[in-house]
């Protein structure tokens, strides 16, 4: 399938809770990462399918985001505005990562593009 679900993303005001949570119900182990600035950025791997992470972001609801894999972040967002998506945010770097775009598609529902730094 061209552009497959690459991650999944958990914002939560208490990433302990969650990780306690999804370890219990799936068995997920979870690597912390320090971003800086106090962020941690909490990652897991399931043995099949996208893996994920999750953090806190003071003043964000509680919600899941599901970014979709794209060869090309500039084009990709500029397609999805040509078809009525709201851009939120992006395209914006992530450092040694890659690029990602938050958007609504035209019905108000909320995914992320994602392109890697290294192609997939």
């Amino acid at each position: 399938m061209a552009n497959p679900f690459v991650h999944l993303e958990l914002t939560t005001p208490d990433v302990s809770k969650a990780k306690e949570f999804y370890s219990g119900l799936f068995g997920w182990t979870f690597t912390d990462n320090d971003m800086g600035g106090g962020m941690i950025y909490s990652t897991f791997k399931p043995d099949s399918g996208p893996g994920g992470g999750m953090f806190t972001m003071p003043g964000m609801p509680t919600f899941w985001l599901a970014y979709v894999g794209v060869d090309d972040i500039n084009a990709a967002t500029d397609k999805a505005k040509s078809l009525g998506a709201t851009i939120h945010k992006g395209p914006a770097e992530i450092p040694n990562i890659g690029w990602f775009t938050i958007l609504a598609d035209p019905g108000g529902a909320t995914i992320a593009l994602f392109q890697p730094k290294e192609p997939m």
